[in-house]
């Protein structure tokens, strides 16, 4: 039986490139995102002494021996570090000893039980990276190639950059999300994946912090959320719902943000700040699991799904935040919204550069489909191009500095 066949990860050479900067690199993210298959199949990465606590006897060596794992080689990689916090305070001492590039890459899918581990112990000494479920590039593994977003951020033209690029979207990538196990896998069995997801999180995850009282509750209020996903975020109307008070449901919120289950995307705030919506966005990280802790099951082409926009966009949100985590690292994701109504979906800013992003399902487009691209671009100089991201299959200019763009080119 042949083994499955590894698919490169773009977040992989940042990683490279930082540990040969930084004594300390760590790479965390969602569970079941890939961090132990590319920290072990990467070819950048695999030549490195590599260690799991998921053994047990690994794990009590870095209990009780720390140092002599850590010093097993030159290099060495510890994968679900946060199982000992003993470790990394050996980390600790020796990057204080002797500072070398490259020492230590450590990777845990326990997002919130590892960054406070690390920020406590390796302040100064590590730099941090979250590995997202696949994006559309990689799940077509065609990484090799320089992304649409990248290539129209350093000067090309939309119609220069989407030649040779796929324009045919499949609505059951949003059903599907990024997840290696659901994206990659053949037939309708995602939904029973998804469950046994929420299950282990809530009953593993969550329960290893011994600050939620009230499972049921909690359970709820991701519920609630995943209804919310694309939304600006009202968080006393989302405890109110879920019966909780405001504190507790921002805690809970929190702690489902910083475990990388959502995201908030902040509102750009230059140009007319008295008049822009100041509230963050929430989405859910992945738009398969947002899809299932929503009941929805499929997305017809008529639009009867209410919620079928609001999937698309989470499923944009996170191809965007891979595509720059990977390529742009230094680039920032927001949406732009004014109290009257106009808005704009995304807007990158990558260095004095704006790039405006507008989502629809629609096919054909009418004027009002462009008019918050053209709002921000008249209140927004460094605003130099806006992207409507649609369900065709030609870029179309739309006057000056506006493009149509079919929604498979946007991330590809």
């Amino acid at each position: 039986m042949k083994p499955d066949p590894y698919y490169p990860r773009e977040l992989a050479r940042e990683i490279d490139r930082a540990l040969g900067v930084f004594p300390v690199v760590v790479v965390s993210g969602p569970r079941q995102s890939g961090k132990s298959t590319m920290i072990r199949e990467e070819a950048s990465l695999s030549g490195r002494q590599y260690f799991t606590l998921d053994d047990i006897n690994t794990l009590s060596t870095a209990k009780n021996e720390p140092e002599s794992l850590l010093l097993a080689a030159d290099t060495v990689t510890i994968d679900e570090a946060q199982r000992a916090p003993e470790l990394l305070l050996a980390v600790k001492r020796i990057v204080d000893r002797k500072r070398r590039a490259g020492q230590f890459l450590l990777s845990g899918s326990a997002n919130f039980l590892l960054i406070k581990n690390v920020s406590d112990s390796l302040a100064g000494r590590a730099v941090y990276y979250d590995l997202l479920p696949f994006s559309g590039r990689e799940a077509d593994r065609v990484t090799v190639t320089e992304p649409f977003l990248k290539a129209v951020l350093r000067g090309a033209s939309p119609l220069a950059a989407a030649k040779g690029r796929p324009a045919r979207f499949r609505t059951e990538r949003i059903l599907r999300g990024g997840f290696p196990p659901v994206c990659l896998a053949e037939g309708p069995v995602f939904r029973d994946w998804f469950r046994a997801y929420e299950q282990t999180y809530i009953e593993r995850d969550v329960r290893q912090l011994s600050q939620v009282a009230d499972m049921g509750a909690f359970r709820g209020l991701l519920r609630l959320a995943a209804l919310r996903t694309a939304q600006i975020l009202n968080q006393s109307e989302i405890g109110r719902d879920a019966k909780l008070n405001a504190m507790t449901a921002g805690r809970y919120l929190s702690l489902l943000e910083t475990s990388c289950v959502l995201n908030r995307i902040p509102p750009y705030h230059r140009g007319r700040t008295a008049q822009i919506v100041k509230s963050p966005k929430l989405f859910v990280a992945d738009s398969g699991l947002a899809a299932f802790l929503c009941g929805v099951q499929e997305l017809p082409p008529g639009g009867e799904e209410p919620l079928r926009g609001a999937l698309l966009e989470t499923y944009v949100c996170q191809n965007l935040l891979a595509i720059l985590g990977a390529h742009l690292p230094d680039a920032r994701l927001y949406y732009w919204r004014l109290r009257h109504g106009d808005e704009v979906d995304f807007i990158v800013e990558a260095g004095r550069k704006v790039l405006a992003i507008e989502i629809k399902w629609a096919s054909r487009l009418g004027p009002n489909d462009r008019k918050g691209l053209q709002t921000l671009r008249q209140s927004c100089l460094r605003c130099f191009v806006g992207i409507l991201g649609y369900s065709g299959t030609e870029v179309i200019p739309l006057g000056e500095g506006l493009w149509a763009v079919p929604l498979a080119t946007l991330w590809s």
